[in-house]
């Protein structure tokens, strides 16, 4: 596909590296050509310096040719009148998706993606938002990703090292503890492995697993890992983030605390949400935190714009509290440092809107015979699952499992057929129609029978 993105910070480098090793023609615009000059001689993409609202910038960057521009500059306002001029240069054959962050627009979406002709409209703060409110939901989960339409969870959580899952080979947890889950990935240091029968855990392994909601939730409570919700957070910051959750957790029952330093969004966070409480105060300040009883919150949520700021408050969490943590990240560069951490889970919303943006420019390379519905990457740069429909045609429907040539680094975690859940053994067939999730260190897969050698 060809594809422009104008704007480049750390979302758009983020989505010009992505969608580049997924073979991609990229075009990148932004009128610094400092950006432009390193993005370009660190990736094999074209560059264009210049402002990307004027035609004759989006012409020189391949307009009337271009699949996609994706718009994700500083400013909601330009990146809508970008994709709006990009509609009209391109005569309509480009789609459009635009970044747009501020709350003012967030009830407007529909609106103004209908009016504009936008293929999206994607807000990375209500997206990380809804990501944070899913793992509060189940907090003995680092990430939650939930496939057709929520009735599969792909969990993915630490392993203390009393675990008795410690020891135990993969194929033992269904005789041993009767649980219908099925065990995708595990990290160990460096090491990312897509489990195997044979496979033994150790403490500290990160660990994915597929099932549905229920059976996730008897798995957690057999292995001792704490599973019930959590019934209050205390949240540090009083961004636009926080303004999302707020509500999605008022919404699910969750009473919730804010700590905001500026007083006059402590006010306005104060008017807007109602049955919040929102403390004007430091959240560094570590009495402030334990007057607000830090110690005995459900959970800590660290929403401040500085991330040094957020890791250090996530650390003070967990040496006076059990609560679960999370921690939002803006910078993506050391992300392979913060992992050493054992912050619980970290939301990096840069990641979420670049995974958001990828998941659909993957659909739209559907092929006849399947089609790409979600996309997770599970490991960064080394495994992905993707839930894929499966379309009369394909090569792979009626054929046992067991008989299908998988390459290695293959593994079919579920069928969803008729909206019954199948952890798949090797008998079971795929069919038409069937909504299948496919776990791989194959990145880039676009058609079902990619996963065959």
């Amino acid at each position: 596909m060809n594809i422009i993105i104008v704007g480049l910070g750390k979302v758009g480098r983020a989505l010009t590296q992505q969608l580049n090793e997924s073979g991609n023609n990229i075009t990148v615009v932004d009128l610094d050509a400092g950006k432009v000059n390193d993005v370009t001689d660190r990736t094999d993409v074209m560059g264009v310096t210049g402002n990307g609202l004027t035609r004759t910038v989006l012409e020189e960057a391949g307009v009337e040719e271009a699949d996609l521009l994706i718009a994700v500059t500083g400013s909601d306002e330009r990146n809508l009148l970008c994709c709006l001029l990009a509609k009209r240069a391109g005569e309509g054959r480009c789609q459009t998706i635009a970044r747009v962050r501020s709350p003012q627009y967030s009830e407007d979406g529909a609106f103004l993606r209908k009016e504009l002709g936008l293929a999206m409209i994607i807000n990375p703060e209500y997206a990380a938002a809804a990501e944070i409110a899913r793992v509060l939901r189940f907090p003995s989960a680092i990430k939650i990703d939930t496939f057709v339409k929520g009735r599969i969870e792909l969990l993915k959580f630490k392993l203390p090292e009393d675990s008795p899952l410690c020891g135990m080979a993969v194929r033992e947890i269904e005789p041993k503890l009767h649980c219908d889950v099925l065990v995708c990935t595990v990290e160990r240091g460096d090491e990312a492995f897509i489990a195997s029968g044979d496979f033994i855990f150790r403490g500290r392994d990160v660990i994915s697993i597929i099932a549905e909601p229920k059976n996730a939730f008897t798995f957690f409570r057999k292995i001792n890992y704490k599973a019930l919700p959590v019934h209050d957070a205390l949240i540090a910051g009083g961004g636009d983030i926080t303004h999302y959750l707020c509500a999605m957790l008022i919404k699910s029952g969750i009473g919730v605390t804010v700590i905001e330093k500026n007083p006059d969004r402590a006010d306005q966070l104060s008017d807007e949400l109602s049955g919040v409480t929102v403390i004007n105060a430091d959240a560094t300040d570590q009495e402030v935190l334990m007057q607000e009883q830090i110690d005995k919150a459900g959970a800590f949520v660290a929403l401040t714009n500085i991330d040094e700021e957020n890791i250090l408050l996530s650390l003070f969490a967990r040496s006076v509290s059990k609560g679960k943590l999370v921690t939002k990240i803006n910078r993506i560069d050391f992300d392979h440092v913060i992992e050493r951490l054992d912050l619980d889970t970290v939301i990096y919303p840069k990641n979420i809107t670049a995974e958001i943006i990828v998941r659909y420019v993957r659909a739209m390379k559907n092929t006849i015979g399947s089609n790409v519905e979600t996309l997770y990457q599970l490991i960064k740069g080394k495994v992905e699952a993707a839930e894929f429909t499966i379309c009369e045609g394909s090569p792979i429907i009626g054929i046992p499992l067991m008989d299908l040539k998988f390459k290695e680094g293959v593994l079919v975690a579920a069928i969803v057929r008729n909206r019954k859940v199948i952890l798949p053994r090797g008998n079971d067939r795929i069919e038409d129609g069937d909504a299948v999730v496919i776990v791989s260190n194959h990145l880039g897969l676009h058609d079902i029978t990619d996963i065959l050698r």
